[in-house]
């Protein structure tokens, strides 16, 4: 993530200087003023710091090397095929070792009612008994040595029982500052035990020639070499009050007791710069959502066989509302479409599916196929489904997924539903 290579990859550079203090609100607002700008900090809790490095697609297509809406076949193709790392001796997180003291660290309080200070773009790695797993986790922090940590019930939570259950504490290594290809690798759902860093390496050498380099750190944990902070731990059997946090869905998620993760050593690269990943901003999105449409594109192909490519939108905070385009081969293939979509994202709550010749990334665009080109009959409502816990319409209870079948009819006269054009 390093801005002093291939600054332009991060689009439009907005520095904040002077210093700029962890508790205060002006973390966020300069977050938010532009989102599609990347903000740099020189001097944030004493520290250089950088937010919406990927807050658009564009942005995270130029650091993966691969065209816009390339980037779904990118990571499918790497999550079928993963590729070995390159373990090197002298990484280059160990070229500092700092102090472990995580009150000095430039990490923010992004909202007034967060329960603390938070990590939100640490990728968690760990192994325990042979199985390996790297993935996202929100991270508060307690005090200068001690974070809590949200577990949601998936591989590491799952990791964490099993070395609990055997009276053990379970070794992790934070990541802070990774690359594109390592971020959308821990947020792509695998299998459990699937090397998530070998994916990473597999877009990175279809993207740039090269694999993904690693290191180990004191505790045996291999992580991404280049990262800029490296935070040696383990979770431990104490448990804490975590949260108030804003999610996804910019709404505040609520307190819950979790595991304490005890911080043993703080590596660092020479001049590091710390990512900053605003609760429920655009980048929020990009990282979250984008890992979980190869899931659908996969599904739907599976039903439908010519699809030309998948969207988690912006608007529906790249989770919940969705949109697929097809070439139908037969009648009932958009219907098969928008039940496969659901399947591949089960917090997906809206689907519209259209035709390969409307462009999924311009709302605008696929507005105008489902003002022109369906009726009320093209409306599937699925009630009682299980949604996602984001979603504070659910309440914690099912949701009602509805999905638009926008596509024209097999064989129908596509002259009478094309805009007019010069050419």
């Amino acid at each position: 993530m390093r801005m002093s290579v291939k600054e332009s990859l991060f689009g439009e550079i907005v520095t904040v200087p002077g210093h700029v203090d962890s508790d205060t609100r002006d973390v966020t607002r300069a977050l938010m003023a532009d989102q599609e700008a990347t903000v740099v900090f020189e001097d944030l809790n004493g520290g250089r710091a950088a937010g919406n490095l990927f807050s658009t697609r564009e942005k995270t297509a130029a650091a993966l090397n691969v065209p816009k809406d390339g980037i779904v076949e990118h990571i499918l193709q790497a999550v079928n095929s993963p590729k070995p790392v390159e373990v090197v001796e002298d990484p280059a997180f160990r070229e500092c070792s700092l102090p472990v003291d995580l009150m000095s660290l430039p990490i923010p309080k992004y909202f007034p009612e967060d329960g603390g200070r938070y990590i939100t773009s640490g990728i968690v790695v760990t192994e325990y008994a042979g199985k390996k797993n790297v993935s996202f986790h929100r991270m508060m922090i307690m005090d200068s040595g001690r974070i809590a940590i949200r577990l949601v019930p998936r591989h590491t939570f799952t990791l964490y029982n099993m070395a609990r259950e055997n009276g053990e504490e379970l070794r992790i290594a934070i990541c802070v500052g990774a690359s594109a290809e390592v971020l959308l690798a821990a947020a792509t759902s695998m299998d459990f035990g699937a090397d998530e860093l070998e994916v990473a390496s597999a877009m990175s050498l279809r993207g740039h020639g090269v694999p993904l380099r690693v290191g180990r750190c004191d505790n045996g944990i291999l992580v991404p070499a280049d990262t800029d902070y490296v935070l040696e731990g383990r979770i431990t059997m104490e448990q804490t009050t975590e949260g108030p946090f804003v999610d996804i869905t910019g709404t505040y998620d609520f307190e819950r007791q979790q595991p304490v993760i005890e911080v043993d050593r703080i590596w660092s690269r020479r001049d590091p710069i710390f990512h900053l990943l605003l609760p429920g901003g655009y980048e929020h999105f990009m990282l979250m959502g984008l890992p979980r449409e190869p899931m659908i594109l996969k599904t739907v192909r599976q039903a439908v066989p010519r699809v030309a490519n998948v969207r988690l939108t912006e608007g529906g905070c790249c989770w919940l509302n969705g949109v697929v385009s097809i070439r139908k081969n037969k009648e009932g293939d958009g219907v098969n479409a928008i039940m496969a979509a659901f399947t591949g994202h089960t917090s997906m709550k809206q689907v519209i599916v259209v035709d390969d010749d409307i462009d999924i990334f311009d709302d605008r665009e696929v507005e105008w196929a489902v003002a022109t080109r369906m009726q009320g009959d093209g409306i599937l409502r699925i009630p009682g489904a299980a949604g996602s816990s984001l979603d504070p319409s659910c309440h914690g209870g099912t949701t009602w997924k509805v999905g638009f079948d926008a596509t024209l009819p097999v064989g129908a006269d596509r002259a009478a539903f094309r805009k007019a054009t010069l050419d």
